[in-house]
């Protein structure tokens, strides 16, 4: 059995900072084709409200939204399947064919949400198809991040990996750009009658066509040297799902407790807080998506540059200023949300800088706890357990907090779990300097 130790290897050669060109390219490959696959995923968080009064009836505004939201926590319900399944898949056949096939799930259910008839036009089988669909693109984002994370990581120069890694927060997160870009236009240049009867289906529908374009670029790049080699040197496992749980117990453990605070500060600070702010003080929608949609921009052009930091001065320091800036600064960041855009805009900002620690390192971080035979099952099925728990009930917690008088008590939740994570990365062994194949 493995000891789990990533700090007992180091590299005993300099560490080679310059990207060949092969590798630029599947960084560049990689990271658009996660980013139009996320696109999908993060419409639906964005549109909720909306979905709520188009897939459930609407006696009552309070129960369809918390419904609809179950639905988006069922969908994380399946992403542990999809990552045991799809992960194994990638460790066995190739990063490339598993990513291609994540990416044609991803963009399927988004079309088929599209284009599904309401309640009121077909009863019951509007729910249950939004459920069906939401399983599809839960299985598929199972099996993404595992496999995109070790096919960037497996592709950097090695004294980059942790700004290649980085390449798959910004990927998500422009996903998330994408989709919030999406709906800020949909709802301040339509009406609220076309909002609610097409132009959100208009979204879906574009982030399904995007998906088909990055169904084309991921066709087009060749494996990671990493797995092509383990399959050539008789490395590859016949079933990396049993190897990695026998093999590296205390890394998938590790990978675990080192997502619980990021997934779930990312799911309320990136994804759902416009939704948040719009029920709980009244903000309009369009201007906290407005505000989701400036702090993404800098989000999203800060990440390279954390990864960097991190290549140079470590993995868990910036980690561990993720964790315990949230721990200090959640009661003060929550109390500060009010209904103005300003407050809506310097609670996400804030919130969304303490999170690059934990985003611009997790890729690079679990992917180097593994051996490239069992990298992509070991990433992706101990995150989508974390992910599950804690990142897909986020929004439905926070909702139901809310509901129940009860909102006020939000910044507990966020500061014990963030405190959790806190002391994995204290205890945790430095990986930077880790001899990775």
């Amino acid at each position: 059995m493995s000891t789990d130790s990533p700090s007992t290897t180091t590299s005993t050669t300099a560490p080679t900072h310059r990207l060949s060109p092969t590798q630029r390219k599947a960084i560049v490959a990689g990271t658009i084709g996660n980013t139009v696959e996320w696109v999908d995923w993060a419409l639906y968080g964005i549109f909720a409200k909306i979905i709520a009064e188009v897939f459930f009836p609407k006696t009552d505004g309070a129960v369809a939204l918390l419904s609809t939201l179950a639905v988006f926590a069922v969908g994380f319900v399946m992403r542990p399947v999809g990552a045991a399944y799809l992960g194994a898949f990638a460790d066995r056949h190739g990063r490339k064919k598993g990513l291609t096939l994540t990416i044609g799930l991803m963009a399927g259910a988004g079309f088929v949400i599209a284009l599904t008839p309401s309640y009121e036009s077909i009863g019951l089988a509007a729910p249950v198809i939004l459920l069906l669909a939401r399983l599809v693109q839960g299985f598929s984002a199972g099996g993404e991040f595992g496999s995109s994370s070790a096919f960037l990581v497996e592709s950097a120069a090695t004294g980059r990996r942790g700004f290649a890694g980085s390449w798959q927060q910004v990927s998500v997160a422009g996903g998330v750009l994408i989709a919030s870009l999406l709906g800020t236009l949909c709802t301040n240049l339509l009406s609220e009658d076309a909002l609610h009867s097409w132009g959100w289906r208009a979204a879906f529908l574009v982030g399904g066509l995007l998906g088909l374009v990055g169904l084309w670029l991921r066709v087009s790049v060749e494996d990671s040297q990493s797995f092509t080699e383990a399959r050539g040197s008789g490395r590859a496992k016949s079933n990396p799902l049993k190897a990695m749980f026998v093999e590296h117990p205390v890394a998938a453990l590790r990978v675990a407790g080192i997502t619980i605070a990021g997934t779930l500060t990312y799911y309320i600070w990136v994804n759902y807080l416009p939704t948040y702010a719009n029920i709980t003080t009244g903000i309009p929608l369009e201007r906290a998506l407005l505000s989701q949609t400036l702090c993404l921009i800098v989000f999203i052009i800060a990440l390279p540059f954390v990864g960097l930091l991190s290549d140079r001065i470590g993995r868990k320091p910036t980690m561990a200023t993720f964790a315990g800036g949230f721990v200090v600064l959640a009661w003060p960041l929550l109390q500060l949300l009010g209904d103005s855009f300003l407050s809506v805009f310097l609670v996400q900002l804030v919130g969304m800088l303490l999170i690059l620690g934990y985003s611009a390192n997790c890729a690079v971080i679990m992917a180097e706890q593994f051996p490239p035979e069992v990298r992509a099952t070991g990433i992706a099925l101990p995150y989508a357990l974390a992910v599950a728990a804690f990142g897909g009930t986020a929004p439905y917690v926070t909702t139901w907090l809310d509901d129940s008088g009860h909102a006020d008590l939000l910044w507990l939740y966020v500061a014990a779990s963030a405190l959790i994570s806190f002391v994995v990365y204290v205890t945790m062994p430095e990986t930077k300097d880790k001899e990775f194949r």
